[in-house]
């Protein structure tokens, strides 16, 4: 009788352990398939998440440079010389407003072939250059006041430092009263063209920006067909389609994997 009692109670005890044991593998098989779940909601997110890129080019397009602070970080910056500021805030507003009407999750997961492609470049490139060209007085960053009188400076001490080398090329030592004597008669020169001066340095200015506008354009059009290029015969959707048709089955496979059978008590005094 007491063989019996210590043979049921070890029976009780192997069901409850083996009972743990489904539980706990029932548990980890949720667990695996929520973590599957996330990681391909993750890179379905990550894939068609746009927004870094979207930083990046309106950063690129105020003119901003990547930096290593002192800190240790790298960030965005704006430049110490205005003259790498092409546009206003009123072009990179523009053209950021064009670029996101295009790189979204809708043209990603588009389907284009190459004709269409093709078309809808030129139509864009077409309709940015018109754009750009009838405004290009509020596209472009004019140089302020400011700018052009340091330009000017550095154009004055420039013909300061060739005078004085020139002196000193035929064997006439120039000391500090020498040097402003020169920079003086420099300024007695320019005295009466100042103002024209700063007009024909503010126009080259200009000029020089607007020799970068196509620049500016080829940039963002090849982003933008980069985009387009991933919707070619719709490879951006069926490349996620494929990947969660490829989930679905790892996802099955662990839900058909057998249980652990449960411990039958039973079983022991069958045998007896």
């Amino acid at each position: 009788m007491e063989q019996q009692e210590q043979a049921l109670e070890d029976a009780e005890r192997t069901v409850r352990e083996s009972q743990l044991q489904s539980d706990a593998a029932k548990l980890n098989q949720s667990q695996q398939e929520v973590m599957m779940q996330q990681e391909d909601r993750g890179m379905i997110s990550e894939q068609l998440d746009l927004g870094e890129l979207l930083e990046r080019i309106h950063n690129l397009l105020k003119g901003y440079v990547l930096k290593k602070c002192e800190d240790g970080v790298v960030r965005w910056v704006a430049p110490e010389d205005n003259d790498m500021i092409i546009l206003s805030d009123y072009g990179v507003n523009y053209i950021m407003g064009a670029v996101q009407w295009y790189l979204n999750k809708n043209t990603l997961l588009s389907n284009y072939d190459d004709k269409q492609i093709d078309a809808k470049m030129e139509d864009l490139s077409t309709t940015m250059v018109d754009d750009i060209f009838m405004e290009y007085d509020k596209m472009f960053l004019y140089p302020t006041l400011d700018d052009c009188k340091d330009e000017l400076k550095q154009r004055i001490q420039a013909k300061v430092d060739t005078r004085k080398f020139a002196l000193e090329l035929m064997g006439k030592e120039v000391d500090t009263a020498g040097e402003k004597e020169i920079e003086d008669k420099v300024l007695m020169e320019m005295e009466s063209r100042i103002e024209r001066e700063l007009g024909v340095i503010r126009e080259q200015k200009i000029k020089n920006k607007l020799k970068r506008f196509e620049s500016v354009i080829r940039f963002v059009q090849d982003t933008i067909h980069s985009a387009y290029q991933r919707a070619w015969k719709g490879q951006e959707r069926t490349t996620l389609r494929q990947h969660i048709n490829i989930s679905e089955v790892k996802s099955n496979g662990l839900a058909q994997q057998p249980m652990q059978q449960t411990y039958n008590p039973m079983a022991l005094f069958k045998r007896r």
